[in-house]
């Protein structure tokens, strides 16, 4: 480690004075690049674009089927857990059944675990015993699942835990420091590969990485654990070191879009559980991630909710200007419920006929309400009526003219307009219990108009 640091002090000071001598040679300085703002915006252009696409919760946590926290709130002790990964052998895994499923479903991308907070890596991670590669599989479902992704057309993402439970210097990152340091070492080391050796990634999803969530939020200096106190932060020794790592990223994969949970700027705020959909919000891109059915990591027998419940919380988020990431956890064979993926083909379908109201949008002009919400593009509103509590909808005026109004999926809607606002009427026939989208075309662009409720 010293001479890792003693390296990068005499590269700078190199550096450093390369660039001096440069300057004083050259008085005309080249014209500063975009901005970080309008780089980060170039960046996740696609991926708001995208809207919509699926986590993948996988690995030996599928054995027992008790979700992915098994270990931590069973209290599985570590040796007896890392057996799990002598009967991870999957039968049936096929990733590009996988993929398929994701662009049957009218997913834009993927986002599959590489390495969980139980520290099994689906990697190469060299020597390390414990990762597929070494274990009963021999095989790195990270390759395979980044190749079926790719051919599939596929955005490429990949969860990466920092949060290791089998460290205990995570818990107590002071009094186990050199732990909690060797921990630290592995997420630099694993980040590289991953970002090194399976070509271009489009998503780093961290999990876990934050400062202020070391000892799950705790504080271990009186004799009892005790959650900090709202706004008070970690105030220990240990540091993630996250900008090194945020560096690397950058240099392997500078157009990679990353969240925000590892301390480090972020181009997209996650939002977990359909309880924290939240606000409307076009300032700063986010995600909303939940599970189909159940936890998060495999359960048996976990039915999905009914079709409505899905296209609802989709218009509902795209409405507010987010992205939804729908997550399954495919069983220890590595296939995905017969009834999740049946449900996930019929919001396809559904998508088939109603996508335009989703890709591509931005949320808004009017700001979600009872009835339902609203998406925009070009110089079309969609307005997706989840809830009709009479003949006529009344909404807001608008500086546009409304020149056009129908149903999509087929149907017509009846429109008048004022200085006062806007009615909207479809008839009974054409109305979809789900979510009626009425399509508004103006004789302006959709997209300068300010959000009103």
């Amino acid at each position: 480690m010293t001479t890792y640091f003693f390296r990068r002090t005499c590269a700078g000071a190199l550096l450093a004075a390369t660039l001096c001598g440069a300057a004083a040679a050259a008085p005309d300085a080249p014209a500063p690049g975009p901005s970080a703002e309008a780089s980060a915006a170039a960046r996740i252009g696609w991926w708001r674009d995208a809207r919509f696409g699926m986590f993948i919760h996988w690995g030996l946590y599928a054995i027992p089927g008790r979700g992915e926290w098994a270990q931590f709130s069973e209290q599985i002790p570590v040796r007896e857990y890392a057996k799990l990964a002598d009967k991870f052998n999957p039968t049936a895994f096929d990733p590009d059944a996988w993929a398929q499923l994701a662009k049957s479903a009218g997913m834009k991308y993927m986002v599959f675990t590489s390495r969980h907070h139980d520290g099994f890596a689906m990697f190469d991670d060299g020597d390390n015993p414990f990762s597929s590669t070494k274990t009963a599989a021999h095989r790195d479902f990270v390759a395979d699942y980044v190749k079926a992704a790719r051919k599939a057309g596929m955005g490429v993402g990949l969860y990466y835990s920092p949060l290791d439970w089998r460290f205990p210097g995570y818990f107590f990152p002071d009094l186990y420091r050199d732990n909690a340091e060797a921990m630290r070492a592995q997420y630099h080391r694993q980040v590289e590969e991953l970002l090194s050796n399976y070509g271009k990634i489009d998503v780093l999803w961290f999990d876990g990485g934050e400062t202020d969530w070391l000892s799950f939020g705790g504080d271990w200096s009186a004799a009892q654990w005790q959650k900090r106190p709202a706004g008070k932060h970690y105030a220990g020794g240990f540091d993630w070191q996250h900008a090194q790592v945020e560096a690397t990223m950058r240099r392997l994969q500078p157009d990679i879009v990353v969240n925000g949970r590892a301390d480090m700027k972020e181009d997209f705020h996650a939002r977990e559980g359909d309880a924290a959909l939240g606000d409307y919000d076009d300032t700063h891109p986010w995600e909303l991630c939940t599970t189909i059915a159940g936890a998060w990591g495999y359960q048996p027998n976990m039915a999905p909710k009914p079709l409505k419940h899905y296209i609802q919380l989709l218009a509902n988020v795209a409405g507010r200007d987010g992205n939804l990431l729908l997550n399954v956890g495919p069983d220890p064979d590595g296939r995905i419920d017969p009834a999740q993926a049946a449900r996930l083909r019929e919001i396809g379908a559904w998508l088939g006929k109603h996508g335009e109201s989703i890709y591509g949008t931005r949320g808004g002009p009017f700001l979600p309400a009872s009835w339902g919400t609203s998406t925009r593009r070009g110089n079309t509103i969609y307005l997706h009526v989840l809830n009709w509590s009479g003949d006529k909808l009344a909404l807001p005026a608008i500086p546009a003219r409304v020149v056009k109004a129908s149903v999509l999926g087929g149907g017509t809607a009846h429109v008048v307009q004022s200085a006062h606002g806007i009615e909207v009427s479809v008839p009974a026939a054409a109305r979809d219990g789900m979510d009626t989208v009425v399509a508004l075309q103006l004789d302006s662009p959709a997209a300068a108009l300010k959000t009103v409720r």
